[in-house]
């Protein structure tokens, strides 16, 4: 599902389940202190997709604990992202000399709880969003709107350092699975993100590639 909307040179690995084996460093145990089994099983799940991608580029297996912000520690010249949610999890990494930021996320095709579309959007994109709820109505547009901007976090947090909120960018979606970004004037980082996203079986997925 991923892998056609990333671009050349990135390996990804995605699961539809928590099945299969996936182990877990000591220090990436200790980012679990407290958690629930369900909460457990998604991270490590994750993190088997991680090193099975990591894998394609030649990278042996080791811990991908969490770091600041919760965004996870790559292996040097390394660019990567995870992403899990009900009944998916996947993993997308490429190499630094070929990408400055990389952001992935999933989210249930199903419409926001009320009040927080309101929430994380602006008013341009509110508009848009009623138009493209008219148009295209199989799709859930303000959760993707939602899943746009937490890959787009995820791409810029690395870089950044700092926390971004979702009013800080402004999403614009465009033809052909294709949408723009654009950063709040002040902000660190880059001004200016593309990306792609898909639909299928119930699930949104969306990338930032930079």
């Amino acid at each position: 599902m991923i892998s056609g909307i990333l671009p050349a040179g990135v390996s990804s690995v995605e699961t539809f389940d928590d099945l299969a084996p996936a182990p877990l460093f000591a220090a990436e145990e200790m980012s679990l202190a407290g958690a629930s089994p369900k909460r457990r099983a998604e991270f490590a799940t994750a993190r088997r997709c991680a090193r099975l991608a990591l894998a394609e580029l030649g990278i042996p297996p080791g811990p991908l604990p969490r770091g600041a912000g919760g965004a996870p520690v790559w292996p040097a010249g390394v660019v990567g992202s995870m992403t899990h949610c009900a009944g998916y999890r996947a993993a997308a990494v490429g190499r630094a000399g070929d990408l400055d930021a990389l952001g992935i996320d999933a989210e249930p095709d199903l419409p926001l709880p009320t009040g927080v579309h309101g929430l994380v959007s602006v008013p341009a994109e509110r508009d848009q969003y009623a138009e493209l709820a008219r148009t295209a109505p199989h799709v859930s547009w303000d959760r993707l709107l939602f899943c746009v901007k937490e890959a787009v976090y995820k791409a810029w947090f690395p870089t950044a350092g700092e926390w971004l909120a979702f009013r800080d960018a402004t999403v614009e979606f465009a033809a052909g699975g294709a949408y723009t970004v654009r950063l709040r004037a002040g902000r660190p980082g880059p001004a200016r993100f593309a990306g792609r996203w898909t639909a299928a079986d119930g699930l949104l997925v969306a990338v930032i590639a930079a």
